[in-house]
């Protein structure tokens, strides 16, 4: 079989009947996110490169990358994706491991988290989250029974998901080693796990994540710092209080697009982690509201093109589409959290708005899988495809 034989082309026809809520709030997000990476980053561009522009033209060479990724994704059948599900978690575990060896792995402010690429640096956890939920969604269609009625098929996978845990805390990444433990967790409970192991399995997960948190110094300071960053704002509560004095210059309505005085190297990580907090002073409680809403639409959607997949006997699809929701409100809600303190300063960008080439391709890509889903879930309503039937079959086998 040839790689040109994998795919199956989605005619212009087809993809102008996407959800266009879906689609038209994930254009949304993108345009303010292409927006904020140029304003946020001014300051550290010129200083860093010389000119003011620099994030913003590398960011928009990502997106172009992301989008083409995601178009070819889009021409992917979802039955492939599932044929390939071990494969590719394999392929996501030979990178965690990579990204630990000296001279392959990149390290930037104590972690060692990239592969350098040339074109642009891969963040190995992206991956492996993204695969990780590919594998566990084949996992409930083919141990669907085992899943529901003992403790061996809800704990399996988690076995495989804590060797995943272990080497992303080698890097360090504690803000990727909770999403991809808290989604793998919802994933078993919507695939029938009973409540009471999922009920158990939370406990014990919270506990073992808060021994770990707790574990390292620069951890158990977060902790601290969080609670009150204004006891040491000079120092460790440093970027949570400018974060917050953002907050308080944006008011209701903001400065203005470009107006932001803490983006001027003031706010670390202007344009990467923090970058909700210059959005909300350049456009105020309003504007961050807006943004919230627009996500929420985006992931509702994404679940209701998953529940339709379900209704359509189509289990795998339904379970990637709940999966990549879920990652990505998980994302949203620690870094808004973070970035207002009501968590703990973590590593993690807002997907589609920060400044990463990582993040927006394998985000993009995750989308652009959710859209085929939304394809092949018209085409069987339509009685022009039989997408749902191999799927279906094999979650009876």
């Amino acid at each position: 079989m040839t790689w040109l034989k994998l795919f199956d082309r989605v005619s212009l026809r087809e993809m102008s009947q996407i959800d266009h809520v879906f689609v038209a709030s994930v254009v949304s997000i993108l345009a303010l996110g292409l927006v904020m990476v140029s304003s946020a980053s001014i300051s550290i561009s010129e200083s860093i490169h010389g000119h003011p522009y620099f994030f913003m033209g590398r960011q928009g060479f990502y997106l172009v990358l992301g989008l083409s990724f995601g178009f070819l994704l889009l021409s992917l059948p979802t039955s492939q994706l599932q044929k390939w599900g071990i494969l590719m978690m394999g392929l996501s575990l030979i990178l965690l491991i990579l990204v630990l060896v000296p001279g392959i792995g990149k390290s930037v402010n104590g972690s060692r988290r990239w592969i350098n690429l040339v074109v642009f640096n891969l963040q190995a956890s992206e991956v492996a989250k993204v695969c990780m939920v590919v594998y566990v969604s084949g996992y409930l269609v083919r141990r669907a029974d085992r899943v529901r009625e003992g403790w061996v098929g809800f704990v399996l996978p988690l076995c495989l998901c804590s060797i995943f845990l272990l080497f992303l805390l080698f890097e360090p990444d504690f803000g990727a080693s909770v999403v991809l433990l808290g989604t793998v967790m919802v994933l078993l409970f919507l695939g029938g796990a009973p409540l009471y192991q999922f009920l158990l399995l939370m406990v014990a997960a919270v506990s073992m994540l808060g021994v770990v948190a707790v574990s390292e110094s620069y951890r158990l300071k977060r902790l601290m710092n969080f609670i009150d960053p204004w006891a040491d704002p000079f120092n460790e509560g440093y970027q949570l209080s400018q974060a917050l004095i953002a907050y308080g210059r944006g008011e209701w309505f903001g400065l203005g697009l470009g107006n932001s005085v803490q983006k001027l190297s003031y706010l670390p990580e202007a344009h990467t982690d923090f970058v909700f907090s210059i959005w909300v002073e350049e456009t105020g409680m309003l504007g961050g509201l807006f943004l919230i809403i627009l996500f929420a639409l985006m992931v509702g959607r994404a679940f209701k093109i998953g529940h339709n997949a379900m209704a359509l006997s189509r289990p795998f699809a339904a379970y990637m589409c709940f999966g990549f929701s879920i990652l990505i409100l998980a994302q949203v809600i620690i870094n808004i959290g973070v970035n207002t303190g009501f968590l703990p300063t973590k590593g993690l960008t807002l997907p589609l708005i920060s400044y990463g080439g990582s993040s927006l391709i394998i985000t993009l890509g995750s989308l652009f899988i959710i859209a085929r889903v939304d394809v092949e879930n018209r085409r069987i309503v339509n009685g022009h495809g039989e997408s749902g039937s191999g799927e279906f079959k094999e979650s009876k086998a």
